[in-house]
């Protein structure tokens, strides 16, 4: 197969995990002869500095003339610290996932049983949770009419979606849910909420009416948050709006053991983008100490849109290996951790050669400083 993929690495330690996701899909390209055409383009702080726009004109329109968008992070300290700042990197992704459409996002977390104990929580919590949560991307109250008084003392955002808006992302959930475990919990706050009393209204009678199959729980978001530290292996798939699934998904990140191991793929009619859910992390930016797992996983979302499973599997394989032999950065292997770029070797050499790459991490377990 022939991809054409623009690359927004973005900021921080973006470009150190983008570049594992694509070493990862050249060993995918190599192994089966699939051809990878990557294209890079500005997005953040990065696009401010050199052209004063979060998202220049160039990089939307590469990403509407390719096949899919593998993107990095975004953010800057200089930003960061400074809320009045009227022009803002996460303006350029706020305004990339409306320009393309990307109303689904899509983020699977499991707790890899190798990691188990690396969780802030006990082990017999988070024992076999699989969960994927769907989140609401272009709509609500990110999107919604925003004030603020003349004197700068009372401030308001609208949250508003239409049955359409919930609809369309709705029957992905139960869609996914037929292939998974049969269960959607819809999170939301009906008991004070009006936009909320219409997502419960839309998907009550999406589930009677096309997904009778499918089980359809109700949370509130205050209790899906405590159920998510008390039980998560509840979940099956989790449906919610924009900023619900924002804080949903990022709470869950915790039970894996590290936020670095969390893909997502933001998905629309027409276009698709595939992306680790954590931050620029500037603090680790040049160190080879960011986790480029999540993007490595972000990169087997891509392929598996595109229904290269068996590729998609084979990545997941791989990172089931590293996470298996320790093979991994100092937020999962403080003893004898490797970089990043090594994580990104191992994951590759497995892909293209997977006995000869075990072989080999047993000299890095002796302290070797490379994989290959």
């Amino acid at each position: 197969m022939k991809l054409d993929i623009a690359v927004l690495s973005g900021d921080g330690i973006g470009p150190e995990v983008t570049d594992q996701a694509i070493k990862t899909l050249n060993a995918i390209e190599n192994r089966f002869d699939h051809n990878f055409n990557f294209q890079e383009g500005l997005v953040g702080a990065i696009a401010i500095d050199e052209t004063g726009d979060p998202l220049p004109k160039e990089t939307l329109d590469l990403c509407k003339n390719t096949d899919a968008v593998l993107f990095g992070s975004i953010g800057a300290p200089k930003y960061d610290n400074d809320p009045s700042a009227p022009v803002r990197p996460e303006q350029g992704l706020l305004k990339l996932r409306k320009e393309l459409g990307l109303y689904a996002n899509i983020r699977p977390l499991k707790a890899y049983t190798t990691l188990l104990d690396q969780s802030p929580l006990k082990r017999e919590i988070i024992e076999g949770t699989d969960i994927t949560i769907y989140r609401e991307l272009t709509g609500g109250i990110y999107f919604g009419e925003k004030k603020i008084s003349e004197d700068g003392n009372v401030a308001s955002d609208l949250c508003e979606y239409s049955r359409p808006e919930i609809e369309r992302i709705s029957h992905l959930a139960f869609q996914a849910a037929r292939k998974r475990r049969n269960k959607v919990t819809l999170v939301d706050k009906a008991n004070v909420l009006e936009s909320s009393r219409l997502w419960r209204k839309v998907v009550t009678e999406l589930a009677a009416s096309t997904y009778p199959d499918v089980e359809l729980h109700f949370l509130f978001v205050d209790n899906a948050a405590m159920q998510m530290i008390l039980n998560p292996s509840q979940f099956d798939v989790i449906l919610t709006n924009n900023i619900f699934g924002d804080i949903i998904s990022d709470e869950a990140s915790v039970i894996g053991g590290s936020i670095g191991l969390l893909a997502s793929a933001s998905a629309g009619t027409k276009y698709a983008m595939f992306e680790p859910i954590h931050g620029s992390f500037p603090q680790a930016t040049g160190k080879g100490i960011a986790n480029p797992i999540a993007a490595v996983l972000s990169a087997a979302m891509l392929l598996e849109h595109f229904n290269l499973l068996e590729e998609s599997k084979l990545i997941n394989e791989a990172v089931e290996k590293a996470l298996e032999f320790n093979l991994t950065t100092p937020d999962l292997n403080e003893t004898n951790p490797l970089t990043t770029d090594n994580v990104g070797d191992f994951i590759a050499h497995y892909i293209v050669s997977p006995n000869e790459a075990l072989e080999k991490f047993k000299n890095v377990n002796l302290g070797q400083s490379t994989v290959i």
